[in-house]
């Protein structure tokens, strides 16, 4: 972590910590929206997360996938709702890769947000095609694709600029009420072409939005082992604080290990994608296949060690547990990542 670094990481905490709370989070995911468009718009004003991975030549702050991360990190600790790993990132990082900079200082203001549109029923499947520039096809599991101004659409090995209301947009909930997926239709829409290999482009934004993900995993594993050790402290059974019992010592010890090498992880991939390393995948591989795992184990822990408060709607423990879950096969879990690590070795 550098100085600017920290210095993001406490820009973005700084107004977190002013405007946000866990009824804040209940609020945000009970809105149409899904998430809090004022906090989004002061952290995209005061902060300028949106502009971080748009290059300067179109009003952006040119930044690496490092910064990314690091605000992913704090986002993730409050499990905030917002269009930051959608918009900010994948769709933004697409966008930069093509060179084209019509959308883009739109999308560094936060003034709009776009969606990308890639995949079928599975992370794999590419559904989407183009016929003498008219689309067809439907997408699932689009980050906050009903909403999204712009749609940057996957089909075939080309790319397409399409305008997110002339789509037939639907919202599909899923088990983790933190995140906003939906189904987006393109039949018969004519998009613009934008230039570059479509696949080339998509798997370098989808490699940045993994090792984003990750740091996010991180982010929230940490903060469900710091809940989980206040909560420990305070909560006396035989006379005693809980924490103090030798057994739960050594869950909560085997808890921060997890969250530390984790973090560890995400560092090693965002440094490898900033220095443009060959071997930046298998990188990106490694975060993603054990933030995914070291997040779901401290989520569970997490439940576990709350006794009989963790499992109530009432209390965060469950959205921790759900976003861990949710997140693991978000861009491919860790089977697919896995995967890929054999392939790079081979």
């Amino acid at each position: 972590m550098t100085d600017e670094l920290n210095d993001l990481a406490d820009a973005v905490r700084s107004v977190v910590d002013r405007r946000w709370s866990a009824a804040a989070l209940r609020a945000a995911i009970d809105s149409p929206e899904g998430y809090d468009r004022e906090l989004w718009s002061v952290l995209c004003e005061q902060v300028g997360v949106a502009a971080l991975a748009v290059p300067e030549e179109h009003d952006g702050v040119g930044a690496g996938v490092r910064a990314l991360q690091v605000v992913a990190e704090e986002l993730g600790r409050q499990l905030i709702p917002s269009p930051f790993l959608g918009s900010s990132v994948l769709a933004t990082a697409l966008l930069a890769r093509t060179g084209d900079a019509g959308l883009l200082p739109a999308l560094a203001s936060g003034e709009r947000t776009a969606a990308a549109v890639f995949a079928g029923t599975s992370f794999t499947d590419r559904p989407l095609r183009a016929v003498d520039g008219t689309l067809s096809g439907t997408a699932q599991y689009v980050l906050d694709g009903d909403l999204a101004d712009d749609l940057v659409v996957v089909a075939g090995d080309e790319l397409y600029l399409v305008d997110g209301a002339s789509a037939h947009r639907r919202h599909t909930p899923s088990m983790d009420p933190t995140r906003r997926f939906a189904e987006v239709t393109v039949d018969g829409l004519a998009g613009r072409l934008l230039p570059g290999d479509a696949e080339a482009a998509l798997a370098h934004a989808l490699d940045i939005a993994a090792a984003v993900l990750a740091a996010e995993q991180a982010g929230a594993a940490a903060r469900a082992l710091a809940l989980t050790v206040e909560y420990a402290s305070s909560r006396v059974q035989f006379g005693r604080a809980i924490g103090s019992f030798q057994a739960l010592k050594h869950r909560m010890a085997d808890m921060y290990v997890l969250v530390e090498s984790a973090r560890s992880a995400v560092a090693a991939a965002g440094e490898a994608l900033d220095r443009g390393d060959a071997d930046a995948p298998l990188a990106v591989a490694t975060a993603k296949t054990y933030c995914s795992e070291a997040f779901s184990a401290v989520a569970a822990e997490m439940i576990q060690l709350h006794g009989g408060i963790g499992i109530t709607w009432e209390h965060d423990a469950h959205l921790y547990f759900k976003r861990a879950h949710s997140s693991s096969q978000l861009f491919g879990d860790p089977a697919y990542h896995l995967g890929r690590r054999t392939l790079t070795h081979s």
